[in-house]
């Protein structure tokens, strides 16, 4: 799907915070979240949250229990994007891994699902819905008996 380049342009910035974010640094996702309500948060480590007051405070928690020194290799796949007036979408995957302090690394993936507004000609995030993927479980297509 096509989105408009400023639409575009604030995913790459997103993108950047995000990955700051794993590094321990908020302040990045923070300046792209509005902070007229309503907003919210589904939190991948338990947090529902709404208002601008109780998801800052959570985005400043989730990066106090992350660092570069145990998080590295960020990258955030999106599946779906469409953005279409003043809002707008994203549906993916956050991969990075985890450096444990006994030398293993952990991969770990989170679904993502964002939801946009556009405020005064800017985007802004208003939703976030993350959680730790579970395996996938579905049926293996079945084959053709050509």
């Amino acid at each position: 799907m096509s989105q408009p380049d400023d639409f575009r342009e604030f995913l790459a910035r997103q993108a950047e915070a995000e990955e700051a974010i794993v590094y321990g640094d908020p302040e990045p996702r923070m300046t792209l979240w509005s902070r007229r309500d309503p907003v919210s948060l589904l939190g991948a480590w338990g947090p529902n949250k709404s208002g601008w007051d109780e998801l800052s405070a959570i985005f400043r928690w989730v990066a106090s229990r992350l660092s570069h020194a145990t998080y590295r290799n960020f990258r955030w796949d999106i599946e779906v994007a469409d953005a279409r007036g003043d809002m707008g979408y994203t549906v993916g995957f956050e991969r990075f891994n985890h450096y444990t302090e006994d030398g293993r690394v952990e991969p770990i993936t989170v679904r993502v699902t964002h939801v946009y507004r556009r405020e005064d000609g800017e985007w802004r995030i208003v939703h976030r819905h993350g959680d730790l993927a579970p395996m996938d479980e579905s049926p293996a297509p079945e084959r053709s008996s050509d």
